[in-house]
């Protein structure tokens, strides 16, 4: 996604953080490159509004259950997969047209 203004960070990048942002688990650099983005660009803020609200109800309605370490293993290693195609392809379709959908569908091994 662009909001086809120049930023210092750009779109794709901040928005590929957002949950490490929102999480708290960005370094001070990272969390200050993300805010002043943030502040700049009214479709990433929108994004990030959604993201955040999204946080907060998965947290109100689960947070008090922990997933299981086999889910949270399998999600994690996901998540890195996933992360190391969008490097390698720059960010151009590196899930194969995965949508956060799909994210939910349930694999057997």
């Amino acid at each position: 996604m662009s909001c086809g203004d120049h930023h210092e960070t750009s779109c794709d990048e901040v928005l590929a953080r957002v949950y490490t942002y929102l999480d708290g688990e960005l370094d001070q650099g990272g969390c200050g490159e993300v805010r002043e983005h943030l502040d700049e660009c009214g479709p990433c803020l929108r994004e990030y509004g959604l993201e955040e609200a999204v946080k907060k109800l998965v947290g109100k309605s689960c947070g008090c259950e922990q997933a299981p370490d086999e889910l949270r293993s399998k999600v994690l290693g996901r998540i890195e997969e996933i992360c190391g195609e969008i490097k390698a392809t720059g960010g151009a379709n590196a899930t194969g047209g995965a949508s956060a959908a799909g994210a939910g569908r349930s694999e057997t091994a």
